[in-house]
């Protein structure tokens, strides 16, 4: 009998059921049990076996019954948490701190994580989740454990593979909640200002422009700003409804503004990043563009359940995993490259992210992406 585990971690998409659902109904096909292990690489650093509770919190056998219908439903039913192992800054109060490596970034608490997926009796897991959770999947796979990774992220920035899952449904909500807003914008013929993720990468700001056919500023491009506003008083001109629109990244500036943080960085060194959005709109106030609407659509885009590309995606991903546990290919991930699935290596932490290619991907001078030479070129992929 063969016995799998399987984890979630950093932020929910829609979709994530359907993975973690596809895996179970693969493996029982197998005669393999599945274990759930909920709230991420915490259910592995946190799990005290001495302590009935803790066991019942982080660890729940997985069957056909119990997930049935949770494909149905956005979040993730296995719950997540954004923990690094490597870098815990407190080691939990039933273990004694002195077994553990530290420096100046935190606790290295990879031993207890080995000592509990053995413990587990977890032959293989499965990890889903994008660069943050995956590095540590990549980490495990070097101390030989046997891994296979999914890729999930709104950002569709995981290195190896064109498409994650979860990036549908965000492009999906985005375009939305943009189109529900124009009629409020039109009506009161202001510029509407709307923040989408995208810390360092952003395909999903670049998308949801391209369908929606307003402006968008990426991370990957640092702006002018009289640029951007002459190019918003223009379109709003060219309007018959005298309004415009423009989605911004989280992660974008223009030359001369560096977005600010704040708040304690995560244990993968992330702060929270301030709106760029309202930074925008104060200086479209401020040199006299007019009245803007701001909107953060952050996370708007993670509610609800996947659409029909997530949702086949995810339960190919799925079936894909329980192919590659049978063949014993280990220490590698799920993937779409060139338009077909695909079997990729899980990226290399120090790679980073997936960045657009501003050459082929996006309009500088017009602040839109690029909407011809797509010919021959994959569905997700709009670089040549």
């Amino acid at each position: 009998m063969r016995r799998i585990g399987i984890l979630t971690g950093g932020g929910d998409v829609p979709g994530l059921n359907a993975v973690i659902k596809g895996v179970v109904y693969g493996a029982t096909e197998n005669g393999w049990q599945v274990t759930g292990l909920r709230r991420g690489w915490e259910s592995l650093t946190h799990l005290n076996f001495d302590d009935p509770a803790s066991v019942t919190r982080y660890v729940i056998p997985l069957s056909r019954e119990n997930t049935a219908r949770i494909d149905r439903t956005g979040g993730t039913w296995l719950h997540t948490s954004r923990t690094n192992p490597r870098k815990m800054k407190a080691v939990p109060a039933f273990l004694d701190a002195a077994g553990f490596a530290a420096s100046q970034s935190g606790y290295d608490m990879t031993p207890r994580v080995l000592a509990n997926i053995e413990r587990l009796g977890i032959d293989c897991l499965v990890a889903i989740g994008g660069d943050d959770t995956l590095s540590y999947a990549a980490h495990l796979d070097q101390q030989g454990v046997r891994v296979v990774a999914v890729p999930k992220t709104m950002d569709n920035d995981v290195r190896n593979t064109e498409y994650c899952v979860g990036f549908s449904t965000a492009i999906s909500r985005a375009m939305d909640a943009i189109e529900r807003q124009r009629t409020t914008v039109a009506s009161h013929e202001r510029i509407g200002v709307f923040r989408i993720i995208g810390r360092d990468a952003d395909y999903t700001a670049l998308y949801t422009a391209y369908v929606t056919s307003i402006r968008c500023c990426i991370p990957e491009y640092k702006f002018s700003l009289d640029k951007l506003l002459a190019l918003l008083q223009d379109d709003k001109k060219r309007n018959p409804s005298n309004y415009a629109l423009v989605v911004l990244s989280e992660g974008a500036q223009w030359e001369g503004y560096k977005v600010s943080e704040y708040g304690e960085a995560d244990s993968f060194g992330h702060r929270k990043k301030a709106s760029v959005g309202d930074a925008l709109s104060d200086e479209i106030k401020k040199r006299g563009g007019g009245e803007t609407i701001v909107s953060d659509l952050t996370y708007d885009l993670r509610g609800g359940p996947p659409d029909f590309i997530d949702r086949l995606v995810a339960s190919t991903f799925a079936g894909m995993a329980v192919d590659l546990i049978r063949e014993e290919r280990f220490g590698v991930m799920t993937a779409v490259q060139h338009g077909s699935y695909a079997v990729a290596e899980i990226p290399a932490p120090e790679l980073g992210p997936r960045h657009v290619d501003v050459a082929t991907m996006y309009n500088t001078e017009r602040l839109r992406p690029v909407y011809t030479g797509k010919i021959g070129l994959p569905l997700f992929l709009t670089k040549a």
